[in-house]
């Protein structure tokens, strides 16, 4: 049903990064609100045919579903949470990077507060050394589910804006307040991409 619904949707793309279609030549962080995640899969199978990887996905019984939807179109999944990304987390998403595949994480997930950004990405970026690519969707209509972020869901027939923003290098920090500058950077960046909240 979810395919057949994705069908009906008009995809473009505003790919800032340069790297749809391309050669894989660096692998990142890919970072994107939750409340845009429904159809995410799809975009992947769209746009990013050609790259390999594993999302972040929430433990939890929703996220059961996003997890089935992600693997059928080739992407690993790991299970856990962005605000609280455990050592045994952070580890495997470590060893994709390493390998030479991307990650995906919903940085505000999975119970917000919606577009704020949580420590876990920082963390992920710093260890890993992959520069994290800021990413968005924006519907020319949709619904939106009564949740703490106001989950969106795209109407049949709608016009799907994909937006891919510029890779987004995350510094290394010492201080708690260097720290936070960081996640505050990154944070701006990802709401520069948003249009509708």
């Amino acid at each position: 049903m979810l395919q057949l619904w994705a069908r009906t949707l008009r995809f473009e793309i505003d790919d800032r990064a340069g790297i749809v279609g391309k050669p894989v030549k660096e692998n990142y962080v890919g970072a994107l609100w939750h409340n845009r995640l429904l159809i995410f899969p799809f975009v992947l199978r769209r746009f990013f045919s050609n790259r390999r990887g594993a999302a972040l996905i929430s433990a939890s019984r929703d996220g059961e579903l996003l997890a089935d939807a992600i693997k059928r179109f080739r992407f690993d999944v790991v299970r856990g949470s962005s605000s609280r990304l455990g050592a045994s987390a952070l580890r495997q998403l470590t060893q994709v990077l390493t390998s030479g595949c991307d990650v995906v994480i919903t940085p505000d997930g999975p119970r917000g507060p919606a577009y704020e950004l949580g420590p876990g990405i920082i963390f992920l970026a710093q260890k890993s050394g992959a520069a994290v690519l800021p990413m968005n969707m924006e519907y020319s209509s949709c619904w939106r589910i009564k949740s703490w972020d106001r989950f969106i869901v795209p109407r049949p027939f709608a016009k799907v804006r994909v937006l891919i923003g510029h890779p987004h290098p995350v510094r290394s920090t010492i201080t708690e307040e260097e720290f936070e500058a960081e996640r505050l950077r990154l944070q701006n960046a990802m709401m520069s991409l948003v249009e509708r909240r």
